[in-house]
Formats: structure tokens, sequence, C-alpha cells
């Protein structure tokens, strides 16, 4: 990669700066931009003391700077629509994701995984058997590490797994991941992609410069993604829970497999024949899974599929899915007060998820939800309430809208708070002996937290502070 140019970072939070300190380290002229006119530019030239091709803008961006930029990377939270990407536009100046900068700057094999729910969970079950299989591995991307942080760390032997999002994939430009997966593709971020169709097509993007020796893993049980195989270069590979697949990762009575084929010469009168011979292994059976939920299944056979076309042996693979406990945050048990089980699922960020959280409840539930309106319609998740939720206490910004669709379909034990703390000692006050309070808020935690971690861990310490008497 020619590091020899001029480059404008949009946004100066942890992507942009990681972006920022892999160009300069290697010689690029960096221009650090955020339209945020609270950001504090000293703060972030004290960041980036130690180069000197450094320059900080707020606020406005001047365009004549545009007439010697090379190109820009924008960080994931800013979208592409953004007024201040038009000039960029408008001249042909190239718009990169951080996962293109990092991509072209990293060496090894890359597996990239995205889909609407469940990749925080496939990631780190991927990584932790790269890491048991090969002491040069990394697990970046949308689960808080940015790619650009480790891109000079890894090696020709290196692997690495990177959770990928749809913001991140608008700005992609060779990005080609040695195996891909798309995990699932529902309704989600519309605020930002418009309609769902742009959504699932920009979710597609993360094979669509594989080749056709390269390996895409998909959801046979969900339609947007099983048609997704017809749509590609690379290899479409599926897994399913309910298709009895006679090749990809499936359920065998019970047990995760994974069916391939294998193509030798069999002799025959005459001659030789080139034949294909189908190969099975299994993996783990449902009971020896630390995790709750049907969804989790599909992360396991996710997960399977693509440590094995990465070339990780089975037995391998097999070991650390019986070990992995999960990840902080998905349906995340915290504690029992009174008889009365609570669970984080902050990462339930939209209704999709949530519903996955509300279906691994085996007790009558006190549901806390709401948050940021993501423009994402609440049906689904009220319907699959299922005589399962006892009351809805609803907090944030979608607090009135996700009422009126609760109502519509008869759901009428609804109570408002104004904040999460208020909503926890609420369902401490109303819990019965054997319920479960579930926090899964079917929507982004943007407005009252930062990010879903701060959310799950504000609920963790409330829950931790009830009294137990």
């Amino acid at each position: 990669m020619d590091y020899n140019k001029r480059v404008i970072v949009a946004g100066a939070g942890k992507s942009g700066m990681d972006a920022a300190r892999l160009l300069l380290k290697h010689g690029a002229e960096v221009i650090i931009f955020d339209e945020n006119d609270k950001v504090d530019k000293v703060d972030i030239l004290v960041q980036l003391k130690e180069f000197d091709k450094v320059g900080v803008v707020i606020g406005k961006l001047d365009e004549s700077l545009l007439d010697t930029v090379d190109y820009m990377v924008i960080s994931p939270g800013i979208s592409i629509e953004a007024a201040f990407t038009e000039p960029f536009k408008e001249r042909n100046i190239p718009i990169w994701s951080e996962i293109e900068l990092a991509f072209h700057a990293s060496k090894g094999k890359l597996a990239a995984i995205t889909g609407t729910n469940g990749k925080t969970t496939t990631t780190s079950l991927v990584g932790e058997i790269f890491s048991a299989y090969n002491s040069s591995s990394f697990m970046v991307g949308n689960i808080g590490i940015p790619y650009t942080s480790i891109a000079d760390q890894t090696t020709e032997d290196s692997m690495t797994v990177a959770e990928i999002s749809s913001f991140q994939l608008e700005t992609i430009v060779d990005f080609q991941p040695d195996v891909s997966a798309v995990l699932n593709v529902t309704p989600d971020h519309l605020n930002r992609h418009h309609t769902f169709e742009c959504y699932r097509d920009t979710k597609q993007r993360i094979a669509e410069n594989q080749t056709a020796d390269q390996v895409c893993i998909l959801n046979y049980d969900d339609e947007n993604t099983r048609s997704m195989g017809d749509n590609i270069p690379a290899a479409p590979v599926y897994f399913s829970t309910t298709k009895d697949l006679k090749e990809g990762i499936c359920l065998k009575d019970q047990t995760l497999v994974i069916r391939t084929s294998r193509i030798q010469n069999s002799k025959e009168e005459g001659g030789f024949r080139t034949i294909e011979v189908p190969e099975e292994y299994p993996v783990l059976t449902i009971e020896e899974m630390r995790l709750l939920g049907s969804h989790n299944v599909e992360n396991y056979l996710a997960a399977i599929g693509i440590a094995y076309y990465m070339g990780v042996p089975v037995d391998v693979i097999r070991k650390v899915c019986m070990e992995f406990k999960g990840v902080e945050h998905r349906i995340e048990y915290v504690k029992e007060v009174k008889n009365v089980a609570y669970y984080n699922d902050s990462k339930g960020t939209n209704p999709d998820a949530a519903i996955k959280g509300i279906q691994a409840m085996n007790r009558p539930t006190l549901l806390i939800g709401g948050g940021y309106d993501k423009k994402v319609p609440f049906d689904d998740w009220i319907l699959s309430f299922e005589g399962k939720v006892r009351y809805l206490v609803l907090i944030g910004q979608t607090a009135q809208l996700i009422a009126e669709t609760a109502e519509k379909y008869g759901f009428h034990d609804i109570i408002f708070e104004d904040n999460l703390e208020a909503a926890v000692n609420t369902c401490y006050r109303l819990a019965n002996p054997g319920d479960a309070v579930l926090l899964s808020p079917a929507c982004a935690s943007w407005g009252q937290f930062d990010n879903y971690e701060q959310r799950g861990d504000l609920f963790k310490e409330y829950v931790r502070n009830l009294p137990e008497e």
C-alpha cells in the first residue's frame, strides 16, 4: 500500500483516531476533521503528539483543502449522506471506510461477519477458536476494537476475524475477506439506510469482491440471506437449524454437524471414474452448548462453518465450542434477588434481537424496553410476548410509540419510567418469586447512554445494589 498520500480522516472518535495513527505511522499526511465544534482540538493533537504531518479541522471543512486530498477515511458513525461528503463525491475523491484502510494495511487470512443479530456472539466464538489454533490471531471490528488498531501487527500467518456493520460496508472498495458470513437480515437502521432493500443490499456487499474459490457462509433459514447465494461471486455455504443440508452446517439429531464432500478417483472396470464422497463431522450437541436460545444454535453453526473454511481442524473447533460462555450484554445472567432472576440483554438493540431475548426466557418476565428511535416497527416484538411478559416497563424516546403498538395488540400492562434505575426499582417491586427481569430494549441506547455497553453496565450495577431482604 502506498502511504505517501494526503488523507482526511472524518471523525475524531476511537475509530478515526486509530485510522489516523495507522496512516501517520507510515508517513501519510493526515487532516482530522470533525463537525462537532465541542471536540477539543488540543486534545486530538496531544494524542498524536509523536507525529508531525497532522492537522485538525473542527466545525466546517474548507473545500479548498480538497484540491490536494487523495482520499477520505470516514468513521462508521458518520453517514455517507452527511452534507460535507458531497464535495468529495463531486470531485470523485475516494471515500474509504476504516475497514477498507485496515484491509489494505493488514496481512494474513481474514474472516468477516455481518448480519442484523448475532454478530458479536459469533465473532467472539470464532475469535476464541482462532486463538486456540493460531498464536497470531486477532478479533476486531464492530466488536469494539478498530481493525486499523491491529493491522500493523498482522503477519502472513495471522488469522483475523472482523465483526462488520452495514455502516462500515457502505464505503468499501476492495475489501475482500477469505471467508465472509451474513448471519441474518431483518429491518434495522432504517433511519440511515431508508429502506430495507438498501439495508439488505449493503449487508450483501461483504462478499462482493470475493472470488469463486472463496466462501460466503449464509443462513439458509432466512430467505433474505439464502437468496444472496445467487447474487455473489463467492461460493455459498449454508447453515440451517431446520434443513437437512447435503452440504453445509446443520443439525442432525440435536448434533451440530459439518457436511462436505471430497473428490476421489474410483477404480472401475475399464478405468477410473471421479466421484464425490460425502463426509460428515459431528462437532457438539445442543446440550453441550453453554448458551440459551435457538438463536445461539444458529450462531454456533455459523461460527463452526467460518472456522472450518478458514482451515481450523474440527477437534479444535469442537473443544472451543464446548467451553464458550458467550459475550457480555447478550442475555447475560446477572444475579438472583429474592428468587427473581435478572438478565442483561442490552445488546438487544432492535426488535428482532429483543425477540430472541424473550424466547430465551423460561419464566414469567418483567421486560424493560425502549430507547433511541431507529424508525423500525415494534409489532413482531410485541407479538412475541406470547403470555411470557407480565409487565412492560418503558423508558426513552420510543416509550410512547412502543406503548401504542402494545395496546394495539391488547397488551396493557405498561409502566413508564424516566430512567433505567427507576425501571429496575419498579421491576424489583412488582416481581414475584420465580419471575425474571429482562433488560432487552429493542432500541439503540443513544440519547440516554453513550452505547449499549454503558446501558448494560448500569443495569447490572442497579441490580447488584437491590436489597436482598
